[in-house]
């Protein structure tokens, strides 16, 4: 494994070190962090003890992070500009990475000592507007475009909308438990919080089926967690190893034949896609220039399209011909020399970004949606990658990071939240509420924070029982959660700047 590097100076190296061990410290940091509370309710619901919660919980954050996909991964590293992720210096790119992953270690440690339930995803969203808005002012190029605001968007979005999906979807669990399963003895059980269990029916467990629900629920979230948070530090490690060592890494060099086929492939369709749509002087063109034209008018005859619409498609088929010229007959990625690796790679992003503009034009129909989302997803297949020891490695970190630090957050989810214990309806509902939320955002490539929903699940089905919330708690948290994400930002631009200055690195 040690001959990818083998090109890399002393310096380069030394930096490269430094970030892996940043990142490998953040996933830690976030399995003792967020994964707290995954155990917090199976622990105060005396469903598990608490060695036994927290090894278990990080023994499925393992398997999360290695059964989990990469579409989160990659939503992560998307956030930051094309043209930044594609014209990046490698000591500059290792400023970046460390400078963002500083900063959310810096806050998350405070939250984390304070006992406050923040959110890890918040954080590394802000440390990447924070670097990208201070590479935009160092380059002196538009605020605006420093930021991929489309896929921000959507991202943040989920991010402000998960907590309120969570307070109401284990809030409405918890009223179905209240009025269908309430009926007799037996079923009030599972309303009881451990002390009352204790003190009328002598017995410190949970029932039986209860207390397998909430284990397995407890299960559900830690699998979930793993899933969508440790894919974050997959998709910054591959992140830093394109930009440091592109030879090995800017394409899947283990890439089948089959693989290539599918890239070629979703390109000749693509090709035929555009050619219906672009000008008849560019689907004639078989040698397209090195670099794109910077402008592009023309307009097909029979459209009435726009001509900045229309010129996505334009410059999308010049890629697209490129990328053809360099695939055709390929077999293995071993052939191409650097300079072809890195250039294919650069060609595929920009003809994915095309694919992204061109799905939300108004004259894209449904049906061509998903026709250009499969391709899109055979095009990426041997660019958005990661090696199996990435993956494992991060899952490493964020299952042995589980195992220690849990305490502070798990004793504000299980205690000063609500004015009472939880109960074993309360703790099923708000895990099964985190687990599907979090499972389901993980496999569509949308990364949520598991704080913000089990946090404020609990808190629904508090609000839901009619248990009253500690409001000093609840303000607490909310403040942290409005604070982190400026904070954030503000810690990650400040570093950067600092670092630019001291290391002397000039655009």
């Amino acid at each position: 494994m040690l001959h990818l590097f083998s090109t890399l100076n002393l310096q380069t190296g030394l930096f490269l070190v430094l970030a892996l061990l940043f990142v490998l410290f953040y996933e830690a940091i976030n399995g003792f962090h967020d994964t707290a509370n995954a155990v917090a309710t199976v622990i105060y619901t005396r469903a598990l003890r608490s060695p036994l919660a927290v090894a278990m919980s990080g023994i499925f954050n393992f398997f999360g992070v290695l059964l989990g996909g990469l579409s989160v991964a990659y939503a992560i590293v998307h956030l930051l500009p094309p043209d930044l992720l594609l014209n990046i210096s490698s000591i500059h790119g290792l400023i970046m990475l460390c400078s963002m992953l500083i900063a959310s270690i810096i806050w998350n440690l405070g939250t984390w000592y304070f006992g406050l339930p923040a959110s890890s995803s918040h954080t590394l969203i802000g440390g990447i507007i924070g670097i990208s808005l201070t590479n935009a002012w160092i380059t002196h190029t538009s605020l605006m475009d420093a930021l991929n605001i489309s896929k921000m968007k959507n991202i943040l979005l989920s991010l402000i909308i998960s907590p309120l999906f969570g307070f109401i979807i284990a809030g409405s669990l918890m009223l179905i438990l209240r009025r269908y399963w309430n009926g007799n003895k037996k079923r009030k059980r599972i309303h009881m919080t451990p002390n009352e269990r204790e003190r009328f029916d002598g017995k410190k467990k949970p029932p039986f089926w209860t207390r397998m629900a909430l284990i397995l629920s407890a299960i559900g979230v830690s699998y979930s967690h793993g899933a969508n948070d440790g894919q974050k530090g997959i998709g910054l490690i591959m992140l830093l190893l394109i930009g440091v060592a592109p030879a090995s890494f800017a394409v899947n060099m283990n890439a089948s034949e089959y693989d290539i086929f599918r890239t070629r492939d979703a390109i000749n369709h693509l090709h035929q896609y555009y050619s219906q749509r672009a000008p008849v002087q560019l689907t004639q063109i078989t040698k397209p220039s090195l670099v794109l034209p910077a402008k592009i008018d023309l307009i097909h005859p029979h459209s009435n399209k726009e001509p900045s619409n229309h010129k996505k498609i334009s410059d999308g088929l010049l890629a697209i011909i490129k990328t053809q010229n360099i695939l055709n007959n390929l077999l293995s990625y071993e052939t191409l020399n650097i300079k072809q690796r890195i250039h294919l790679r650069h060609l595929l992003m920009y003809i994915a970004s095309t694919i992204d503009e061109i799905s939300i034009l108004p004259t894209t129909t449904a049906t061509d949606q998903l026709f250009l989302s499969k391709l899109k997803t055979d095009l990426l297949k041997t660019v958005e990658y990661a090696p199996i020891w990435i993956i494992i490695i991060v899952a490493l970190a964020l299952s042995l990071g589980t195992m220690i630090g849990w305490r502070r957050i798990a004793t504000t989810i299980g205690e000063k939240v609500g004015d009472k214990e939880i109960t074993y309806a309360q703790g099923m509902s708000a895990q099964l509420t985190a687990a599907i939320s979090i499972g389901v955002a993980s496999y569509t490539g949308i990364p949520v924070s598991t704080t913000h929903i089990l946090s404020s699940s609990v808190a629904g089905t508090m609000f839901a029982s009619g248990v009253g919330l500690q409001m000093h708690t609840i303000k607490t948290i909310l403040i942290t959660w409005l604070l982190t994400l400026p904070i954030s930002i503000l810690f990650s631009s400040s570093l950067y700047a600092l670092a630019i200055k001291i290391f002397r690195i000039y655009i």
